[in-house]
Parts: C-alpha cells; structure tokens; sequence
C-alpha cells in the first residue's frame, strides 16, 4: 500500500493529514515531541492552574483556510466571538478608548463616521492601504511613513502583530492578501475569532480523532534525522534507531519548522533569521471582560500590544519581542501587568500568579529579503513536498498561512500521482 509520510505535527501537518485522510489516502504522521499542535496548543499550567493556550491567536471570519479546516474536523463551533466586527483599542499613554466597526459590504462608508475609525485621523489616510498591493520590496513603512497618528493606532500594532516583524522593516506586500480577504469584503469577513475554550480543543484534538478514524497512524516522539535519496527520490526515512523504506508509490511531506527543513535537505534555501514572540498569562481572582462583546483588546503605547480574556484568565501578547525577551520572567510580567491593570481597571500594585512563555523562533522574520527566501511546496525531490506558514503561500506566517500551506501540499501529493484518492 502506498503511504504518504507528513514529518510535524503542527497545524500545518495536522491540515496536510487532515486533507489526505479525506481524500482516502494511507497517512502516517510523525512528530518528534509528546503531542501536536506545535506552536498552536494548550496545556494544563500547574502553577495557574488552569488550561491556557501556549500563545495567543487571533482568526478572522474570512480566513477561508482555517475556517474550512475547522469544518473538515467537525470544530466550526469551538471558535466564538462579536456578532459583528468590532476592533476596540485603549490608548494606554492617554487612557483615551475607541473601537473600529466596519460596515457590511466591500465599499467602506464606515471611515466616513468619525466614531467608527481612529480617532484623530482622516478618511485619505486609510487609502495609502492600496500600497501594500503594488508594494513589492518595499516595508510597511516605506508605504503608509511612520509619523501619523494612524500609523500609532492602527498600520504599526496591525503590521507588527501580523507580520510579527517591526513595521521599519516588516515586508508590506504581505499585508495585502490580508486586506483584501478580510477588510474589503466588508464586515461580515472581519468579524474576530479565537478559541472558545483552548486552541488544542478547537485545532488539534478533533483532527487527531478524524486521524485515527480514517485509520492514520500517529506516531509521537519520532524525530526525522535525516533523509537517504537516489536517483532524485527520497528512499529512506531515518528516525534515530528506526528506518522507513520509501515504495516508489509513497510520497513525503515535510511540515517542520524552516532550519530542520533546511538541514534535512541541505540544498534547499529557506528563512534564516527569525523574531520572538512573548506571552504572559494572568490568573485573576474572578473572571472579567472586555469592552464591545470583544474577547480581546488593543493596546497602544505600553509593553503589550494584545490583551486577551478568557474567563478569569488575562493574556498578553507582544510580538517582534527580541528586545524584552532577554528580560527575566518577573520583570515581563510586572511590566506587562501595568497595562493589563489598567486595561480592566485592577491594581497594578497586586499583580496575581503569572506564567510568562517566550517563543524565541516564533515565525521567520517577515522581511523582504527573508520573503524571497520562502521555498514552494515542491521540493528538489520528486516525492518531498514542503509545508509550513514559511512556505511561499503569499500569505504572511499565521495559523491561515501555515494550514492553506498544509492543504496546498495535499493537493501536491494528490496531483503528483501514486494515489487513488482526491484532495478536496
């Protein structure tokens, strides 16, 4: 029988497998720790005691990818948030709050009210997004400057977190298939969405169930060493003591972060530099809420950029954090705690139980030189195929990107022959 082999266990290969496994194929999925998810899972934290996600996320009702993943494992539901898009943000320098409500459909009279855009700016200063559509290398600031008050509130917080790059020299082309998927298509495909109760519960909990009932095999604690070839074909899957043969009719997907990708096939040219990201999560006496029906909050002008609440469970995110992430644990906490007292209106002096998580490799670096890097999903192997958010998909490095990137190798593996099912 031939069997397709996906090497990670990360949403990027969970969608790989996903996609396979309901086209019919044989899947054998590798991971090289004890569970999946990757960087998109939750855990039970002692110290909080509680479950919390090992970072935070944030979807958009037209990420097509994710939210077709989400139907293909039976997990739509396990995503919530606004009936109605809404964006609300705190100015932590001059307490001054507002919130972003675009308006059904493409054609954007929603920046004609001042009450519903950044307070401050004016209606010209949002077209300079048309950019980011002719931006080829050039960076976010290169396209909107950096010397507005819209650039504070709105083009900085929204490039940073999703290139999880500085907006100086964050890649501005990636930013548009984000525009134009979400913002353009009015309201309704911007509406914000997280995890309703833990991203492994909405992302990797029900995909492994369809897994095993499709008859995948899952192996866990399986790290590839290295990959034997002849004659332009992968032949042999090392896995420390055990060794795979390869049929001519198997196929292999590697779904791994871009430096093990790279030392797996020396040949290939993959991201090099990469940008942290750091999480804080507060274990707060009671549960609290945020303002709008909003599961999640803007900051501007403090240490966090991103305040997420889930029950009594306060989490802070900052992205392209290189520079605070060689700060101690307790001193990350104290400084974020200041904007989350402040956000939810607590006392910055009695900082409850924390747990800081530092992502050193989070994501490649978004650069325009690092972007040209990305490699496709073909591999210089026949039967290799490549999957990851670095992979070229022409999305930036998100969880959209990584599982389009997941269901792009499926179709790659379908389309390159040795198989008798169909990706859908």
């Amino acid at each position: 029988m031939n069997r397709v082999h996906v090497v990670g266990a990360g949403l990027a290969g969970l969608a790989t497998a996903v996609s396979l496994a309901r086209a019919g194929r044989a899947v054998v999925l590798y991971e090289a720790s004890g569970q999946a998810g990757g960087r998109c899972r939750s855990y039970m934290d002692a110290k909080l005691a509680c479950t919390i996600d090992n970072g935070n996320h944030l979807l958009l009702s037209g990420n097509q990818a994710a939210m077709r993943y989400l139907a293909d494992i039976g997990a739509s539901q396990e995503l919530h948030g606004p009936p109605a898009a809404r964006f609300p943000f705190l100015d932590l320098a001059t307490g001054e709050r507002w919130c972003l409500r675009p308006n059904g459909g493409p054609l954007p009279w929603w920046l004609l009210s001042p009450g519903r855009r950044v307070p401050g700016t004016k209606i010209w200063s949002y077209l300079s997004a048309l950019r980011f559509a002719v931006a080829g290398s050039r960076t976010v600031t290169d396209c909107v400057g950096q010397d507005s008050v819209l650039f504070r509130r709105f083009w900085e917080p929204l490039a940073v977190a999703v290139l999880n790059t500085p907006a100086q020299t964050g890649a501005a082309r990636l930013l548009w298939p984000v525009f134009r998927d979400t913002f353009a298509k009015g309201e309704a495909a911007c509406r914000p969405r997280v995890a309703k109760t833990g991203l492994s519960n909405a992302f990797v909990e029900p995909a492994l169930a369809l897994l095993r009932k499709s008859g995948a095999t899952l192996r866990f604690g399986c790290r590839l060493g290295q990959i034997q070839h002849e004659g332009g074909r992968a032949r042999l899957l090392e896995f420390g003591d055990a060794s795979v043969p390869l049929n001519d009719g198997d196929r292999v997907v590697l779904a791994l972060p871009p430096a093990a990708t790279g030392a797996l096939l020396p040949a290939l040219t993959v991201p090099e530099a990469s940008h942290v990201i750091v999480n804080a999560h507060f274990a707060l006496p009671e549960p609290a809420a945020l303002p709008a029906m909003s599961p999640f909050l803007g900051l501007i002008g403090g240490t966090a950029q991103w305040l997420f609440v889930r029950g009594n469970v306060a989490s802070i995110t900052i992205s392209a954090a290189d520079a605070i992430a060689e700060a101690s644990a307790e001193e990350i906490a104290r400084r974020t705690w200041n904007d989350v007292a402040a956000a939810l209106d607590r006392d910055p002096q009695t900082m409850p139980t924390y747990r800081v998580i530092k992502e050193r490799r989070a994501t490649f670096a978004q650069t325009p030189t690092e972007v040209l890097r990305r490699p496709t999903t073909r591999s210089a192997f026949a039967n290799v195929f490549l999957a990851g958010d670095w992979i070229d998909t022409g999305l930036p490095a998100t969880i959209e990107g990584a599982i389009r990137s997941g269901y792009s190798a499926a179709r790659a593996v379908i389309r390159s022959g040795g198989t008798t099912g169909q990706a859908d």
